[in-house]
């Protein structure tokens, strides 16, 4: 178990762009290749998930997830080459933010009973 849990949200108009949970529904989308099989695993309803995308593409200056709508085929999501970028980034920020703290966190977790 870490020493610490570091939650970075990027913020954007009142809302947040990008946070763990939404990097988290970009993996599972990823994964899955659609939004609501990816709802389903992380234990969410598909509007809240699809509300949660549609922030995320509203926020950045690309989309960060591509939909293709049902039919024969079904339907699907991926993750455009811009969420990837993003998401990719987010990933190494939490990394580095971790190492910058886990020291100094692991002496404040032994003041802890």
């Amino acid at each position: 178990m870490p020493a610490v849990d570091i939650k970075l949200r990027f913020p954007y108009h009142g809302l947040y762009a990008l946070g763990p949970g939404k990097a988290d529904l970009l993996d599972a989308i990823i994964e899955k290749g659609s939004i609501s099989a990816a709802a389903k695993t992380m234990g969410m309803s598909y509007k809240r998930a699809w509300d949660l995308v549609s922030t995320m593409n509203n926020s950045f200056k690309q989309p960060l997830v591509a939909t293709a709508t049902g039919g024969n085929h079904g339907g699907g999501a991926h993750i455009t080459e811009f969420g990837r970028d993003v998401l990719q980034r987010y990933r190494h920020i939490q990394r580095q933010a971790m190492a910058a703290v886990e020291q100094e966190a692991q002496a404040f977790n032994e003041l802890l009973r």
